[in-house]
């Protein structure tokens, strides 16, 4: 099972590294999250450098992609060479963004007829889109899911392990994050976010 995190320069490190520390609490046999980026290595938004772990080539074939955001959203998705990299298919993957990822998936046509959740900065942009923005921090129809603000993070995360591995996983993992003496709640808020939109069939 192999989950990637876009992520390009200027990425914000709140939405992609959170969702990779939340992902990697699940420890069964060939459960891989990677950070998928367009170069060997990308810089952060406050100027962290990490190595790309995998390509977005290889997130075109991940069983489950996020795609992450940042201060460089808007140049990408106007960047018809990179976002021709980006062969997402929600048919045989799981699909969520971040905040200003939303606008890449708007992009790809992936939100069309959705409604969808992202940051303040960006929902004109996704507006723009055609695509109409819930002032909510987490929204899903089927396969795709969206996060609006970067402490939603975690959300993402959880909705992707309780589709792939359980809701019991799914609070595992949250409950491995959560602060002290707050974790019970913290877990039962989350859940309670998410819980919606794990069952497909109703959506």
């Amino acid at each position: 099972m192999h989950i990637t995190i876009l992520t390009f320069d200027g990425y914000n490190e709140l939405d992609s590294l959170i969702a990779l520390g939340v992902l990697n609490r699940v420890k069964v046999p060939g459960w891989r999250v990677s950070l998928a980026c367009p170069t060997a290595t990308v810089t952060s938004m406050n100027g962290v450098t990490v190595h790309a772990q995998a390509t977005l080539e290889e997130a075109a074939q991940a069983d489950a992609v996020i795609v992450g955001s940042g201060i460089k959203t808007r140049d990408i998705a106007a960047d018809p060479a990179l976002m021709a990299r980006l062969n997402l298919d929600p048919q045989r993957q799981l699909i969520g963004a971040q905040c200003s990822g939303t606008l890449l998936l708007a992009r790809l046509g992936l939100v069309d007829g959705v409604p969808a959740c992202t940051d303040l900065l960006t929902k004109p942009w996704v507006q723009e889109a055609g695509v109409a923005v819930l002032d909510q921090p987490f929204f899903a129809r089927g396969n795709v899911a969206t996060a609006g603000g970067c402490l939603a993070s975690p959300y993402l995360a959880a909705w992707l392990i309780a589709r792939l591995q359980g809701e019991d996983a799914a609070r595992s993992a949250l409950h491995d994050v959560a602060p002290v003496g707050e974790k019970e709640s913290y877990v039962a808020r989350a859940m309670g976010v998410i819980g919606p939109y794990l069952a497909v069939g109703d959506q």
